[in-house]
């Protein structure tokens, strides 16, 4: 493998490598291959299944016993794959705190820190239910009028008559 930077070959080996591209401080990737370049310095990773290594990455965070740092936020909106704005939609909140939360000017609230854990660690909580719906939440608080029916397949609702 030639280096991108001098052209020069690299020299491949297999290393511990401090992940900070992914935003996180505290990531090591253990036993990756790693290209050097013994003339200029520049260095290639290579991380194979990205996706798969952000999804436990994602996964190890919301894990953590300890509220969520400002990075970590930020790492999981992007996971994600929401700008701060739609973020700031999902979660009910304004575009401002979202930067706030993640820029460190203000902490999360406990609320929030657990909404975000579940949205990370469930796929979708109900088959039907569509994750965007929280964005199209209403401000004021009314009951539901439920109808619900038992089928063979067990209970399920029905749209209930206005």
């Amino acid at each position: 493998m030639k280096c991108l930077t001098c052209g020069k070959a690299m020299t491949t080996a297999r290393e511990n490598y401090n992940y900070s591209a992914c935003g996180l401080p505290h990531v090591t990737l253990k036993g990756v291959e790693v290209r050097r370049c013994g003339i200029c310095g520049e260095h290639e990773v290579v991380i194979p299944r990205i996706e798969d290594l952000h999804q436990v990455i994602a996964m190890a965070v919301v894990a953590k016993k300890s509220r969520l740092m400002p990075a970590e936020v930020k790492f999981l909106r992007k996971h994600l794959g929401w700008s701060g704005a739609d973020f700031a939609r999902h979660m009910g909140v304004a575009a401002e705190t979202v930067s706030r939360w993640e820029n460190g000017r203000e902490p999360m609230g406990a609320v929030a820190d657990r909404l975000l854990r579940l949205l990370i660690a469930t796929k979708s909580p109900d088959r039907d239910y569509a994750i965007d719906t929280l964005a199209e939440l209403a401000d004021e608080a009314a009951p539901a009028h439920l109808r619900l029916a038992a089928g063979r397949k067990g209970w399920h609702s029905e749209p209930a008559a206005a």
